[in-house]
């Protein structure tokens, strides 16, 4: 029987391969979520109602439909239909499939191009080159435990998230579901799976069911000498399966991610000596990157910037290089420690920089992140937050909390807010800059007493960066504190003497004006001078 694929717009869906695909690369969706995709296109310009893609996507189980609603959300945020002309909606009955679609026939020329989406959708991605050495996982079916074969659908859904959440790690090789799920039922040998898969590591569990409560067991397996590197157990309450599903998997996975990444720093040495160079290269070169600021020189950014040189010059296509190395070129550009202060020319390489990364590496969540912020700074504020959803995109687990600081920048310092509250979930030792990025979203909706409570602990932390007592100045100002305003000013002025309202315009990118004089005035107020 042919492969069922279908294909709309500028997409391919591949149904037995569970893929949806762009030319050029994998659209990830959850397995729910690809369902309600599957049912709707399978029943393209006919009127599907809520009732009929509910039974079909949550057979024997009970949902509300805001649970329909969210997978249709998050597909057309996938398939770029935010004008919903491709899925629209009959209100209060259900959904139409509007765009045309095309299936896929056997034959000849048609099994060519049905080949081609497969070894995309899946073991295709062991061929593609590593830039370094990615380590490989597979995620076996976690086994049901519970006595009742009806509970099969929560362990698959289990696993099957395991693995979309694992597959937005660009810096993993995760084995698609279709070559896991046939050692479904079979007791089996780590060590002969993990040769077969071409994996150097292995998830499985197990997951026991009783009444309103589930128990949830998980390990992480080392194929090669079938050592157990982790192991954990979960308990639940259930009230809404697909939310304790959801939690589970994004509670493993994020452990998952961390545990294999120290495992193959462990095996640093045994890489290949190219591989190995240029990764130790850019391993010393991020840890002189985190101590840029915290002292008044500036040799650690420089000495970041050359040994990340250094491992380019080993590896010239590593993108996590080109998009840390970006950064170094916008730290000197923003912050006047030297001739390179205000320089367009650092603006423009650290863009090409970022550009770089994200040709060499489309699905790191980091490049992309790069890119917006430069993209930030030459005020193309659209573009920027675009490359930074494209980044959370990617990775749900990916967490950069400079687009709080973006959408400050875009008129969005509300939305700042919530999502730096949302990212204490998601990186709960997040940085202290986050503080510093509230603080000012606090200060851009008037709420002064709040940001300067926010901000007054953090400038100690990096006493030498003037952007956070920068800030707390300004609302200090706003709030006619003003001999307080004016010790924190005096701040600014030891970290450089030269500081004007004017001269700092440069790098205040503001979408809106009234947003950047709302600033200026509270610094004003502080007793900073104009010009």
């Amino acid at each position: 029987m042919a492969p069922e694929i279908f294909r709309f717009e500028n997409l391919t869906l591949d149904i037995e391969g569970s893929c949806l695909r762009t030319d050029d690369r994998e659209i990830e969706l959850r397995p729910k979520t690809f369902e309600v995709l599957r049912c709707l296109v399978e029943n393209a310009g006919r009127l599907v109602s809520k009732d009929e893609l509910m039974k079909a996507v949550w057979a024997n189980v009970i949902v509300t439909d805001e649970s329909l609603m969210q997978c249709v959300s998050e597909l057309r945020q996938a398939i770029g239909d935010s004008r919903q002309t491709i899925i629209k909606t009959a209100p209060r009955r259900g959904y139409r499939f509007a765009a045309p679609v095309s299936r896929l026939e056997a034959g000849p020329a048609a099994g060519a191009e049905v080949r081609s989406v497969q070894a995309l959708s899946g073991d295709a991605r062991r061929a593609e080159p590593p830039l370094v050495d990615r380590p490989s996982v597979g995620v076996l079916p976690f086994v049901n435990l519970s006595g009742d074969a009806q509970q099969e659908y929560f362990s698959d859904g289990i696993t099957e998230d395991i693995i979309t959440e694992l597959s937005r790690f660009s810096e993993l090789v995760v084995i698609a579901r279709n070559s896991t799920f046939q050692y479904k039922g079979n007791a089996v040998d780590v060590r002969q799976v993990g040769q077969e898969l071409g994996v150097r590591y292995l998830v499985e569990g197990s997951i026991r069911r009783d009444g309103n409560r589930v128990r949830i067991n998980a390990q992480l397996i080392d194929t090669k000498t079938g050592a157990q590197r982790w192991a954990d157990r979960y308990d639940r309450e259930i009230k809404d399966v697909f939310a304790v599903q959801d939690e589970v998997a994004r509670a493993i996975v994020a452990i998952l991610a961390a545990y294999v990444n120290k495992a193959e720093a462990e095996r640093t040495l045994l890489k290949p000596a190219a591989t190995w160079e240029a990764y130790d290269y850019y391993l010393r070169g991020a840890e002189a990157h985190g101590l840029r600021g915290r002292g008044p020189s500036t040799d650690s950014i420089y000495e970041a910037r050359r040994l990340l040189e250094k491992s380019l010059s080993v590896d010239p296509n590593y993108a996590r290089a080109h998009a840390m190395l970006s950064h170094t070129y916008w730290w000197t550009y923003v912050e006047p420690v030297d001739g390179e202060y205000l320089n367009a020319t650092g603006l423009e390489r650290a863009h090409d920089l970022a550009k770089t990364a994200v040709q060499l590496d489309p699905n790191l969540p980091q490049a992309h992140a790069e890119l917006g912020w430069v993209l930030l700074f030459k005020r193309e504020h659209e573009a920027g937050i675009a490359e930074f959803e494209r980044a959370f995109a990617l990775n749900h687990n990916f967490v950069d909390s400079r687009f709080a600081l973006g959408l400050i920048y875009a008129g969005e310092p509300a939305r700042a807010i919530e999502t730096l509250q949302a990212n204490t979930c998601l990186d709960p030792f997040h940085p202290f800059a986050s503080f510093g990025f509230l603080g000012h979203a606090y200060y851009m909706v008037r709420r002064y007493k709040e940001a300067a409570q926010t901000l007054r602990v953090y400038p100690s932390r990096r006493p030498n960066l003037r952007i956070l007592p920068l800030w707390l100045a300004a609302a200090y100002g706003q709030l006619g504190q003003l001999a307080k305003a004016k010790s924190v000013a005096a701040d600014v002025l030891r970290i450089e003497p030269g500081f004007t309202i004017d001269r700092w315009k440069c790098t205040a990118v503001y979408k809106n004006p009234d947003d950047a004089e709302h600033l200026f005035d509270g610094l004003r107020k502080a007793g900073l001078p104009e010009s």
